[in-house]
């Protein structure tokens, strides 16, 4: 099972670095008040990405830690020891 996943994860890896190679170009982006910034396309999606995990992980922090309490409470009131 291990060399399909190896198999999958370097085809992975070479479709990304396909994208890559072909999207060098500069790209602008332009904010309010007449801000720009000037960086490769690859760049921005890359940033973008991480930006959209980030903010995604950051929503379940709530749910994740409310569910630790909840747990905790329960082996408090059972008496359960790991």
């Amino acid at each position: 099972m291990r060399y399909p996943i190896w198999f999958l994860r370097i085809v992975v890896f070479l479709l990304l670095f396909g994208f890559t190679v072909r999207n060098t170009e500069t790209v602008t982006l332009r904010y309010y008040f007449g801000y720009e910034w000037q960086a490769p396309l690859v760049l921005i999606i890359l940033l973008f990405f991480a930006l959209g995990i980030a903010i995604g992980a950051a929503s379940c922090l709530g749910k994740l830690f409310r569910q630790r309490r909840e747990i905790a409470s329960y082996r408090k009131k059972y008496h359960i020891d790991d």
